[in-house]
């Protein structure tokens, strides 16, 4: 019996002690989970801390990418370079110099005021003091003394002219028979109208685009500026005039332009939102897009050209671009990927931005951390770019620059793009990711000295596109944002070539392209032509 009850005791103890190693495991599993449960929110919060802390910076900090090494601090590639080439650390004394900087010195009033009309004004002695305090004898000028200059402005007006044609007849023919049906008259050519039925003229319209598209006025405030000066213009009737015009005088330019854009090796492009009201099919709020194409850096004159469409679809790129061959820089959009006859280089200043923004407030001097360390390799690419510019190198000279100097950077960065572990959906990740995928777009731009290192250029070009969109918000209707397309296009090929964008455009208005005219009569209202430069240089 007392056997019996021992055995059961240690089968009690037994079940005892396996029911506390299953409790034992299952507590273990639990704080495994638990520990990856607080592993995850960990990694969560600081994540969204680092989101809080570059909205704040977006929101509040400098727009600047620059990151200047302070005095007195060992830059991270006095090691990196010895990664990828000993040679690759040697840089002639005229790269590591700092020059001592030199104030900008003041612009004279000559400079200032260059193209401007000059008029001279005398002050002349009341008529009453035209005497001698002496003799009484009447005094006689004999010179002028120079006092100063001053800038006077002539706000802007309008006039009405009414256009008459003179009518003629024979003297000889009216005198023998005044009712002769057989006597001639003839009337002088009176030119069309700028549109039909309308009174408004070239140096009108042009305004109202300048003020649009340059000042970016919206047509609100043009129409309350209109009334101010007497005449009741409507917005309605503003943008109507841009529409016609752009339409019926720019379009063949336009298309004239993206000819010549497709004949060109390199080209560069970026993309913006747009919202237009009025789009078959589409709710007010849909995002619709404004494409910007450009020439690239091949030393011959610039072509600027927006492009408006309801989406961002691929297969806009590919039909713009369609019969171009060559290299295309971009952003870092998929869309751009494996266009037919199109070699894609990706923009480094994008690249550059992702670790910029990885960097947490306070760090940006701490080279042991590694989104510095990123940014550092960029910037050190950058350095070089300035330095072959700074050169004059001719585009195989930067060829042999870039790959002499730039190419082992390369090679240490995507050896330490490997060698990194980020935290999962941290801001870092997202910029080693971005490297990482578009790794051989990245490398593109050494084939060829002529390619952009950079997307800038689109960059800058597309900006005044965003910087209006600020003030009148939305187009109407999908011919008012192909209209905009239009005109902005004509207003930065203008900037681009050096001419007065007013000018410009009234001399087009003026002018008025047809799509009659071969591309030889459209060459001569391009904005590198001789005869354009002659009448609407900008003298600035």
């Amino acid at each position: 019996m007392a056997n019996s009850a021992k055995d059961s005791l240690i089968m009690e103890y037994k079940d005892t002690i396996r029911q506390l190693n299953t409790t034992i495991a299952a507590q273990g599993e639990m704080i495994v989970s638990l520990k990856e449960m607080l592993s995850a929110s960990n990694a969560a919060t600081a994540n969204l801390q680092e989101q809080v802390a570059y909205l704040t910076r977006k929101l509040f900090g400098t727009s600047s990418e620059k990151c200047n090494d302070l005095a007195g601090q060992l830059s991270l590639f006095d090691e990196a370079e010895q990664v990828a080439s000993t040679s690759a650390m040697e840089m002639s004394e005229e790269e590591t110099t700092v020059h001592e900087h030199i104030r900008k010195s003041k612009s004279k009033s000559d400079e200032i005021f260059k193209g401007v009309p000059v008029k001279e004004e005398v002050i002349e002695l009341p008529v009453e003091k035209l005497v001698c305090v002496t003799c009484n004898a009447p005094l006689e000028r004999i010179g002028k003394e120079f006092v100063r200059q001053e800038f006077r402005f002539t706000p802007a007006k309008g006039t009405l002219v009414k256009i008459y044609r003179a009518t003629y007849k024979c003297p000889e023919c009216s005198a023998s028979d005044p009712l002769a049906a057989s006597i001639q008259f003839v009337k002088a050519p009176a030119p069309e109208a700028l549109i039909p039925h309308s009174y408004v003229s070239s140096s009108v319209v042009a305004w109202v685009m300048y003020q649009k598209y340059v000042n970016s006025m919206p047509l609100y405030r043009q129409e309350h500026d209109w009334n101010q000066m007497g005449v009741k213009f409507s917005r309605a009737t503003l943008g109507n005039w841009i529409i016609f015009c752009s339409n019926e005088y720019f379009q063949p330019l336009y298309d004239f332009f993206h000819r010549k854009l497709l004949e060109r090796t390199f080209l560069m492009a970026d993309e913006t939102r747009l919202q237009v009201l009025k789009e078959a099919g589409r709710s007010a709020e849909s995002v619709s897009y404004m494409w910007l194409f450009r020439s690239g850096e091949d030393g011959l004159p610039p072509i600027i050209l927006y492009w408006y469409t309801q989406t961002r679809a691929r297969y806009h790129a590919e039909a713009f671009l369609s019969g171009f061959e060559g290299y295309l820089e971009t952003d870092g959009y998929q869309g751009y990927n494996n266009l037919p006859g199109i070699k894609r280089c990706s923009c480094w200043s994008h690249t550059r931005r992702y670790f910029i923004d990885a960097v947490s407030k306070g760090k940006e001097y701490d080279y042991s951390n590694p989104a510095v360390q990123g940014v550092q390799f960029c910037s050190k690419l950058f350095e070089y770019e300035r330095i072959s510019k700074a050169k004059n190198h001719t585009h195989e000279e930067r060829k042999e620059y870039r790959l002499q100097k730039e190419k082992p950077i390369l090679d240490a960065f995507w050896s330490w793009l490997d060698s990194q572990n980020p935290r999962k959906g941290s801001r870092f990740d997202k910029a080693v990711n971005y490297a990482q995928n578009r790794k051989p777009f990245l490398e593109t731009y050494l084939e060829d000295g002529r390619c952009s290192f950079s997307n800038n250029l689109s960059e800058n070009s597309i900006r005044p596109f965003t910087v209006g969109r600020k003030n009148w918000l939305f187009s109407d209707t999908p011919k008012g944002a192909t209209a905009s397309a239009i005109v902005y296009t004509m207003v930065e090929m203008a900037k681009a070539n050096g001419l007065n964008i007013y000018k410009y455009l009234n001399y087009l208005l003026d002018h008025r392209p047809s799509t009659n005219m071969t591309d030889e009569q459209l060459d001569q209202l391009a904005p590198w032509s001789k005869g354009v430069l002659d009448r609407c240089a900008n003298l600035k």
